[in-house]
């Protein structure tokens, strides 16, 4: 027995803890010496209290390497987590179950001791997952519903630190917390105010998971709040709505909160003094006018659009920027006050100069929001029906941004930038004849003439494709393997395949190795996309050259996309199969 309280002195345990991090044999033999040990309360007290000891205890639980025992440590562990002190050095090491299990089945005190330190602790994304799968959510959850002032508070804390990890979001909103944070956001019982900040925290995290789209009520209901609430709740909950809004399945929720006023209580915003607060109200506005543009042309006057220009030509932040662009640029082309007010603005050499800036710097995801944005309000200055427009856009050197975005560019951002070019080029043949006239006298440049428009072509005059040097960089993102840009791009070459210029419009598109990239296209785009590759692909094969150079490679593809392929496209492949003398031109294919 005095052997034994000698080894229990603090000076003895130092010593045989300090074993545990030396050889195999010596680790197993203090691992179990201090299973011994541990059945002597005062023991229990000291082994937390040295230092690295949890630690330690905790690397052997985790090792597998042959030869430690890793039976005796959990055991070790287990005796010692009667302790709470010893159970939250433990979760700081990464070992949370007994913590979890206090959360489960300790006192109220205790429960509030670990909620606490869960709020406090710093946790990685691994560690925030481990809790979740091991169960602590749950407990929390509850805590919340049920317990005292302070119990809610460190719940809320400790479920906000966890509420980042995705997996645990969607264990949030299945747990049905959803409902609970909103009551709290309306209450006016002066003593839970202190627990609203927290509580929006909360469900701007919650957000991420597109499980809260099945809450039909949470996103109208966060609207009605952001005037009742302070700048640091405004902001969490701008933020919730943003992340709903932005789900790709969020059309439903976009709709009901528009239909709640969403666009018109956002305006006020736009002249809001914390540049955060503006920034996600004009995401906002953004995501709500995706598919609503006639609604914030109705909504938006011209004092907003002279402050959105302002926020564009400030040196404020590039999401701020971003989030100004995008909502522009889902304004509907179509509306020519908004065009001349922009005109106006010079909001046009604005735009040009910061996608100057900004192509070829680093790719961030609010620089591609930026580009998109700036391409996006470029389509209304390039519209096909207004042609003066169209040379002031390219007079400011807007096409060879929009070459260079077909390279650069996100494939929405080269979608958009297609549809400029697609524009810009459907004028090419008119502006060919108009000027023609004039250039009766000019001696012919072999540089500047353009055998596809059979014309002394130069972008500026003539807004030519083979000009701007757009034909290969159009024809490679055919070739690649996102297919969203594809139909943008085949309208754009589909210009050079006008019927006064298709013969020499498909030798350049040839030259480009265009027709493998268009019976690529043809095989694998939507119907859509197939329709006007193989309406490109007829004009080409017209000419016997391309019948003779690419006829075998096509002719498999097209018999079985006839066989198997939608019925629309019958009648244009068949053309095609009876310009390979494949198929008569009496067939019922017509």
């Amino acid at each position: 027995m005095a052997l034994q309280e000698k080894m229990a002195s603090i000076e003895a345990l130092s010593s045989i803890v300090r074993s545990l991090s030396r050889d195999v044999d010596e680790r197993k033999e203090a691992n179990a010496l201090l299973l011994d040990l541990s059945d002597i309360p005062q023991v229990r007290q000291r082994i937390g209290r040295i230092k690295g000891s949890i630690v330690m205890l905790v690397t052997l639980r985790n090792a597998h390497e042959s030869g430690t025992h890793h039976d005796d440590a959990e055991k070790l562990l287990h005796i010692l987590s009667s302790n709470p002190q010893n159970v939250l050095l433990m979760a700081e090491s990464g070992y949370f179950r007994p913590l979890i299990h206090h959360l489960n089945e300790g006192s109220d005190m205790n429960k509030i001791l670990m909620a606490t330190a869960i709020s406090k602790m710093f946790l990685s994304e691994q560690m925030k997952s481990s809790l979740g799968e091991d169960g602590a959510v749950e407990p929390l959850v509850e805590m919340f519903k049920s317990g005292n002032f302070e119990a809610k508070q460190s719940a809320l804390g400790a479920l906000r630190n966890l509420s980042s990890s995705l997996r645990n979001a969607e264990l949030l909103i299945n747990s049905g917390i959803t409902r609970q944070l909103l009551q709290l956001l309306f209450s006016v019982t002066s003593v839970l105010m202190t627990l609203r900040e927290p509580a929006s925290a909360i469900l701007a995290t919650i957000a991420q998971s597109d499980r809260i789209l099945l809450h039909k009520d949470a996103a109208p209901q966060m609207l009605s709040l952001l005037n009742l609430s302070c700048p640091v709740i405004q902001l969490h909950l701008l933020r919730a709505l943003n992340s709903i809004c932005g789900h790709t399945n969020a059309k439903r929720a976009r709709a009901r909160i528009r239909q709640n006023g969403g666009m018109q209580l956002l305006l006020p915003f736009l002249t809001e003094n914390n540049v955060d607060i503006k920034t996600a109200a004009l995401n906002l506005m953004f995501h709500l006018s995706k598919d609503a543009s006639a609604e914030l042309a109705q909504q938006v006057k011209e004092t907003h659009l002279e402050i959105l220009v302002k926020v564009i030509s400030s040196p404020a932040s590039g999401s701020e920027k971003a989030a100004a662009v995008g909502v522009i640029s889902n304004l509907p082309v179509t509306d020519k006050k908004i065009t001349e007010f922009l005109t106006r603005t010079n909001l046009l050499p604005l735009l040009i100069s910061l996608l100057e800036a900004n192509i070829t710097t680093s790719s961030t995801l609010q620089r591609m929001w930026l580009l998109e944005g700036i391409v996006g309000v470029l389509t209304r200055f390039t519209v096909p029906w207004d042609k003066k427009l169209q040379s002031l856009a390219v007079g400011h050197g807007v096409v060879p941004c929009l070459v260079k975005l077909l390279s650069e560019g996100s494939v929405n951002a080269k979608s958009k930038a297609a549809t400029s070019l697609a524009q810009l080029s459907q004028n090419s043949v008119t502006l060919r004849k108009t000027k023609s006239a004039r250039w009766l006298c000019v001696p012919p440049s072999a540089e500047s003439y353009c055998i596809v428009h059979n014309y002394q072509c130069t972008i500026k005059s003539t807004f030519c494709l083979v000009k701007a040097g757009a034909v290969s960089p159009l024809v490679q993102i055919l070739e690649g393997e996102e297919r969203e840009a594809d139909g943008a791009v085949l309208e754009a070459l589909a210009t050079l395949m006008q019927d006064e210029i298709w013969e020499h419009g498909g030798m350049a598109i040839e030259k480009a190795s265009g027709v493998h990239a268009l019976l690529r296209v043809a095989e694998a785009g939507g119907l859509s996309s197939q329709e006007k590759a193989i309406w490109i692909l007829e004009r080409i094969f017209r000419l016997e050259a391309h019948r003779e150079q690419y006829g075998k490679i096509a002719q498999a593809l097209l018999i079985d996309l006839a066989q198997k392929g939608d019925p629309l496209l019958k009648p244009i492949i068949g053309k095609i199969l009876a310009h390979l003398q494949l198929l008569q031109t009496q067939s019922s294919y017509f």
